[in-house]
């Protein structure tokens, strides 16, 4: 798609449809009052106060009206002036792709109204725009994807620099593409993505970015002592694998650790979930997905700043040899875990990649898991919980989410609540009493990051949507994705 900023008027520009950004309570302001100027007066009011537009953040509205060039017509709510932040523009920059799809429009032009807009504004709505865009129609006999949009016009005051746009356009869609990655690999059914394909997706798609790619076999990963990713898999015909993925860059003071949980479907082992509880459990390695993301993206950007990316994969199937209620495992750092729960697999294979990690000493890590439903319980499905040891590393990576749009909350690492883990006959168990579970689940994987500072985020809740938002789709979100590239390249900057 080609993305174009100009100035001028934006009716005098040959597209399929022309969208107007209003916001609320503006539905008869200077943009829609020059609008109408230039359409027939007093007919473009009729209309928008017709469809009782507002101006409100996910009203949007198709016109009965045409432009000059009979282009099609359409106004998207902004929300209140005070608060039209980024977000607010990807929100709209979502919508209009929306909207340029039920209306087949192949070249889009956006009249961003009498408002200065700097780089970022445009950068998110162009951000919102291409997300809104992703449909995963692979088995798809007819596919539903909207038309393509292979023009994109966005008409502002005064147009920034064009060499600085074209760099933000190149960046965007470089981290885009990292976005796309997790979300297909999380909407590829279960069967298909076996650990060994996840694995052999990471060393393609790694290689071609850059990266140095290192795949773990089952004897690999045995004799490394990653007993808990062993333990799990044990239940199912599929041999586990572990993934690590380096970028180095020419120049570095700092060096950081990403780990993904990669549980490629999920069915609670012999501690089965319901049947229900199981429809979407193809997402249980959306953490690894980010985290693969993130390191393409990153090795394609080029910051100087060192990363490891470290991805165990493995299905939790109750399978004739899987553990049991009851087992205990050793980890290789001598720790024991007594397994109460086998539904609570993930801490079990991220405490394995946890302590690969921290043997490595980087300066921090960052973990991404679809970890708890207490999660979901506490935040819903657009909000991810983050915990943390360390309230700088939290700090940046809470305002990296703010950045991008990924929502992030701050939640307590309680030690009180250690107590809930203790057990009988080992170190640790691997489930709490009933209560915080997801507070519960962090503080279990705290016991193997040692000192080193450490953020863990669950994405349980939006890293997999039942419902569309205005520049996610239904299915995997590739949620994380940005946040980490934000967090990344900043810290190297």
């Amino acid at each position: 798609m080609q993305i174009r900023v100009r100035g001028g008027e934006p009716t005098g520009i040959a597209a399929d449809v022309l969208i107007v950004p209003v916001a609320a309570g503006q539905e008869d302001g200077r943009d829609v009052r020059r609008l109408a100027r230039r359409l027939g007066g007093t007919m473009v009011k009729r209309a928008i106060s017709a469809a009782r537009f507002r101006g409100r953040p996910g009203q949007a509205a198709v016109l009965p009206v045409q432009g000059p060039r009979r282009q099609a017509i359409a106004v998207v709510g902004l929300g209140d002036e005070a608060r039209i932040d980024l977000e607010a523009w990807r929100r709209v920059g979502g919508q209009s792709r929306q909207l340029a799809g039920t209306l087949g429009a192949a070249r889009v032009v956006v009249a961003c109204g009498a408002r200065p807009l700097e780089t970022p504004q445009l950068v998110a709505f162009a951000e919102g725009f291409e997300l809104a865009a992703y449909r995963f129609a692979k088995y798809k006999s007819e596919s539903d994807a909207p038309p393509a949009v292979t023009e994109l016009t966005l008409v502002v005051v005064s147009p920034p620099a064009e060499k600085i746009l074209e760099t933000e356009w190149r960046a965007l869609a470089t981290t885009l593409s990292g976005v796309t990655l997790a979300r297909d690999l999380v909407n590829e059914p279960p069967a298909v993505k076996t650990p060994a394909y996840i694995a052999d997706v990471a060393k393609k798609v790694g290689q071609a970015a850059g990266l140095e790619v290192e795949v773990w076999d089952a004897k690999r990963i045995a004799s490394e002592k990653l007993a808990a990713l062993i333990a799990v898999a044990r239940g199912s015909s599929e041999e586990p694998r572990f993934v690590h993925l380096r970028y180095r860059s020419k120049s570095t003071q700092r060096r950081i650790a990403l780990v993904g949980k990669g549980i490629t479907f999920d069915s609670g082992g012999l501690s089965l979930k319901p049947a229900k509880s199981m429809e979407t459990m193809k997402c249980d390695m959306a953490g690894a997905a980010a985290v693969l993301g993130a390191m393409t993206a990153l090795a394609r950007l080029k910051p100087a700043i060192d990363v490891d990316g470290y991805i165990p994969i493995t299905e939790n199937l109750p399978g004739g040899r899987a553990q049991k209620p009851g087992d205990v495992i050793r980890y290789r750092n001598g720790k024991t875990v007594e397994v109460l729960n086998t539904d609570a697999e993930g801490r079990l294979v991220l405490a394995d990649a946890l302590l690969v990690a921290a043997d490595a000493k980087p300066d921090a890590i960052i973990d991404l898991a679809t970890l708890t439903g207490a999660c979901m319980v506490a935040l819903g499905t657009q909000v991810a919980g983050l915990f943390a040891n360390d309230q700088k590393l939290a700090d940046r990576l809470l305002a990296a989410g703010t950045d991008t749009g990924e929502p992030l909350w701050q939640m307590p690492l309680v030690a009180e609540y250690k107590d809930d883990i203790k057990s009988a006959v080992a170190d640790i168990k691997n489930i709490g009493g009933g209560h915080a579970g997801s507070i519960t689940a962090a503080l279990f994987l705290q016991e193997f990051v040692g000192s080193t500072p450490w953020v863990h985020l669950d994405i349980a809740g939006p890293a997999f949507l039942e419902k569309a938002l205005p520049y996610t789709p239904k299915g995997g979100t590739g949620f994380g994705v940005r946040t980490l590239v934000r967090y990344l390249t900043t810290l190297a900057a």
